[in-house]
């Protein structure tokens, strides 16, 4: 990825857990909405952690004031889901990490994993709650906070630990996965979930991409209860621009839209600039959800549309105005078989998937951040450094807003 920028080269602006000096602190689990779950905060932002599965949310923006939680949290958090329908399913919300990404009904070798891995499914344990010492190397003069969780897969053996940190004055989370002891090719990747509850809300938008398309296979089976709207494999260059499957086109750059549908659809970034971004305005509001990723490390975003498409369980017609914008190396859903092998997204030249060894570490960085808009403000076009604390939201419309986030954490193992 090229890293040309006029903002000045600084040390990352949270540590990576391996760099984390503060105090272990006792592992606290409290049941929340349904799932037992550690919780850290500040005044700006609160984020929980469930155990079972690793999923992150809620979270809480402007926690003190506006109290802003976007991402979503399945509707059937009450039901006893994980025992019927899996762990990953049953405890469903927020972000989640994916290894491999995908549903990975295809074994790979003698390999066969679970819907998203044993990342998204298994227990994870609590490794350490704390904060940063004021000298500590980030610079942040003790003004960070965080934990840290970790897995240990056992189908491809592999030990992966979860960085959650939180800064004082940003509205934001800075998340790193660090993959240690693994071997042999894998797929991987975010999977954040936002959620509205009136159609047509959010305008949508992403950074600039080389290639659209549609997923190639049907994603939804009328037989089964299942509903989908675009037409597969259709390539397109814009987001306000995908082909339906009755003809025309829809515009996937406003949602919830399309309601009685799920589709699945993915863009591959361009790799210029500092960091790849995705993102979702709430003009109601006046605010704004953007994530952050280095395109080196995660090369494409998924976007699964989930509007009430879904009439079998637990789905049940109940989940409606969902959208996954679900930063990935992959090919698209389709599990780690279909992403290691030759497929048309790689031929193009666009990491599908990542080879391992086992005596190396891998740190996938990735940062969320909400952040007030003026009123016209309407789809993101651009997202710039100003320096290394700062960024800078243009919209098509010509507003400006700036959000303080430390960007500079997507370069720590640079």
């Amino acid at each position: 990825m090229a890293k040309k920028t006029t903002a000045k080269a600084a040390k990352p602006a949270i540590p990576v857990a391996k760099k984390a000096s503060g105090k272990a602190a006792a592992p606290k689990l409290k049941p929340i909405l349904g799932q037992e779950s550690w919780t850290i905060a500040n005044d700006d932002v609160e984020v929980s952690l469930t155990k079972k599965s690793g999923h992150m949310g809620p979270v809480t923006f402007f926690r003190k004031d506006r109290k802003f939680s976007p991402l979503s949290v399945a509707p059937w958090y009450k039901e006893n889901a994980v025992k019927e329908h899996g762990s990953m399913l049953g405890v469903l919300r927020g972000d989640f990490f994916c290894m491999p990404f995908g549903g990975n009904e295809e074994p790979f070798g003698k390999e066969k994993f679970p819907g998203h891995g044993e990342t998204a499914c298994g227990d994870w344990k609590l490794t350490q709650m704390g904060a940063t010492d004021p000298d500590c190397e980030c610079g942040c003069g003790g003004e960070c906070i965080f934990m840290t969780a970790e897995i240990k897969t056992r189908i491809r053996k592999a030990r992966v630990e979860k960085l959650i940190a939180l800064r004082r004055g940003d509205n934001a989370v800075y998340i790193c996965h660090d993959i240690r002891g693994m071997s042999g090719p894998m797929d991987y990747g975010h999977h954040a979930m936002l959620k509205w509850d009136k159609q047509g809300a959010g305008l949508i938008s992403t950074s600039k991409f080389k290639f659209g398309q549609v997923l190639p296979v049907m994603f939804e089976k009328a037989e089964e209860g299942g509903y989908q709207s675009l037409k597969p494999g259709a390539e397109f260059k814009s987001l306000d621009k995908v082909p339906l499957a009755t003809g025309g086109y829809a515009d996937l750059s406003v949602y919830p839209a399309r309601l009685g549908f799920e589709d699945l659809v993915m863009v591959c970034s361009d790799g210029k600039g500092p960091f790849a971004w995705s993102a979702a305005v709430y003009p109601e509001q006046r605010l704004a959800w953007f994530a952050l990723k280095d395109p080196a490390k995660l090369a494409s975003t998924v976007l699964w549309h989930s509007n009430r498409g879904r009439h079998y369980a637990p789905w049940s017609g109940r989940h409606v105005g969902v959208l996954g914008i679900e930063e990935v190396t992959a090919y698209f859903h389709m599990g780690i078989a279909a992403s290691v092998k030759p497929n048309p997204i790689s031929r193009k030249g666009i990491p599908t998937s990542r080879v391992f060894k086992a005596d190396e570490a891998f740190s996938i960085p990735y940062i969320m951040v909400a952040t007030p808009v003026p009123a016209g403000f309407d789809h993101i076009k651009s997202i710039d450094p100003i320096d290394d604390n700062r960024v800078r939201l243009t919209s098509k419309s010509g507003k400006k807003a700036d959000a303080r986030v430390g960007w500079q954490f997507l370069n720590f193992d640079d």
